[in-house]
C-alpha cells in the first residue's frame, strides 16, 4: 500500500477530518514485563498486550523490548524473539535473533503492518534452541510490547 502523508498547513485554510484523520493517533496498547524468566527452551509467550480494536488501512508499529538476555550455563547461542498476532499460534508479524556472548545482551524486534478492523492483540515471544536461557527483568529494567498508530496507509 502507498503511504497517505498529512497536507501542508497554513495560515487561514480549513482543517478537514480527513486531514485529522491522517495524524498518528499515538499509543493504542502496551504489555510490560518486570518478572524474569529463567527457563526459556522451547518458544514461549513472555508478554500479552492489551486488546485494542485495529482499524483498516492504517500502519501500527510494534515494538518488542528486552532489557537482559543471558544463557544459563554461560554458553553462546542465539536467543530468537518474536511478534505474533493473538497467541503463540499466532501469525508471526517479525522475528528477531541476538547472538548472546557470555555476557547479557538485550534485543529489540520492531514491525510495522496494517490490520484488518476489529478486536485485535498481540503477543511477544522468547525462544532459545541453544540451551536454557534468562530473560532477566525488574521494576527499573522491564521489557515491554508496544503498539503505536503511526497513521493511515
Amino acid at each position: 500500500m502507498a503511504i497517505a502523508p498529512n497536507t501542508d498547513f497554513f495560515t487561514g485554510y480549513t482543517l478537514t477530518a480527513t486531514q485529522l484523520n491522517a495524524f498518528p493517533r499515538g499509543v493504542v496498547a502496551r504489555g510490560v514485563a518486570t518478572s524474569s524468566d529463567t527457563t526459556i527452551t522451547a518458544e514461549e509467550v513472555q508478554i500479552i498486550c492489551s486488546p485494542f480494536t485495529a482499524v483498516a488501512n492504517r500502519y501500527y508499529k510494534i515494538t518488542y523490548y528486552e532489557p537482559c538476555l543471558f544463557f544459563n550455563s554461560g554458553s553462546t547461542s542465539t536467543i530468537t524473539g518474536r511478534i505474533r498476532l493473538t497467541n503463540l499460534a499466532g501469525a508471526v508479524q517479525q522475528t528477531s535473533s541476538t547472538f548472546v556472548f557470555s555476557t547479557a545482551e538485550d534485543m529489540s524486534c520492531v514491525a510495522v503492518t496494517t490490520l484488518t478492523a476489529g478486536t485485535t492483540n498481540f503477543v511477544a515471544t522468547l525462544n532459545s534452541p541453544g540451551g536454557t536461557a534468562t530473560a532477566s527483568r525488574g521494576a527499573t529494567q522491564y521489557a515491554f510490547l508496544l503498539v503505536e498508530d503511526i497513521g493511515p496507509a
